[in-house]
């Protein structure tokens, strides 16, 4: 009798498992591990399409000027047709200066909009007050935040975009040979 209730249940999870119809159903699919690779966009394109990959990975490819003197955590990437920030959490190699590189990196966005405009002001207009800043400084911010609404407003948007890349991983080509 247990015999007969056991070759059952093994029938039973035969049939179950198999689906049955011969139909596979969504979660019967096993999936292989797939290794999705990132766009590559040029650094002279960086800027027109980086709002298409915002949040997401690509990968460029370039010659570091130089890394960062103030705490190693940003690259500066340049190529013929332009340049680009990389930033990273961790410090930088500075001999990487001089290198051809490839970087994968997810594509981050800084905005400025009115609001941050009128913040930008107001902390200016208080760091004046309280004599932190020199009338020079103060007249200095005070004219980049117009060209900042004069920009929006030419462009006839409300916000200005600012692109850079986090750095994910980095793939040294050559050292490039100064001239």
């Amino acid at each position: 009798m247990i015999r007969k209730f056991l070759a059952f249940a093994a029938l039973a999870v035969i049939v179950a498992s198999c689906g049955g119809n011969g139909n596979v159903n969504e979660e019967q699919v096993i999936t292989e591990d797939v290794q999705i690779e990132a766009p590559m966009i040029a650094i002279g394109e960086f800027d027109s399409k980086a709002g298409e990959f915002v949040e997401k990975e690509v990968v460029v490819e370039g010659i570091v000027d130089h890394v960062c003197k103030h705490g190693g955590k940003k690259l500066f990437l340049v190529s013929e047709e332009g340049d680009l920030h990389v930033e990273s959490d961790e410090r930088f190699d500075e001999s990487l200066a001089g290198s051809e590189v490839v970087v994968k990196g997810v594509v981050k966005e800084f905005r400025i909009d009115e609001a941050y405009c009128l913040k930008m002001e107001e902390d200016n207009i208080q760091s004046h007050k309280k004599g932190e800043t020199d009338e020079d400084l103060y007249e200095m911010k005070m004219a980049q935040i117009q060209e900042y609404r004069d920009s929006m407003k030419t462009a006839g948007v409300d916000h200005l975009s600012f692109y850079s890349l986090a750095y994910v991983s980095l793939e040294v080509k050559d050292k490039v040979e100064e001239q």
